[in-house]
């Protein structure tokens, strides 16, 4: 349960990119620190982040709850795969 505790900080701290299109186009620009995965996500986006996120320096975690939890604990209405957190 670290990683939700350091999710829920940063939530407040509010340097979060919300979305797997922003968070892919931001990994690639080596402007993220960290990206959360929902349990859930698609297997190819974890293969993707998988592959781009050493390659930018970027730890990836996957978290233990899904898309519709995750988007809760971000205080937004819909469901969220993937969080990055900006440099």
């Amino acid at each position: 349960m670290e990683a939700i505790t350091e999710l829920r900080k940063h939530v407040q701290g509010g340097k979060l990119v919300i979305g797997t299109a922003e968070v892919m186009k931001m990994l690639k620009q080596n402007k993220l620190a960290k990206v959360f995965v929902a349990s859930n996500s698609l297997p190819s986006v974890k293969d993707s982040l998988g592959q781009y996120g050493p390659d930018a320096g970027c730890e990836v975690v996957q978290l233990e709850i899904p898309n519709d939890e995750l988007g809760v604990m971000c205080k937004k209405p819909f469901s969220i795969s993937v969080v990055g957190v900006l440099r």
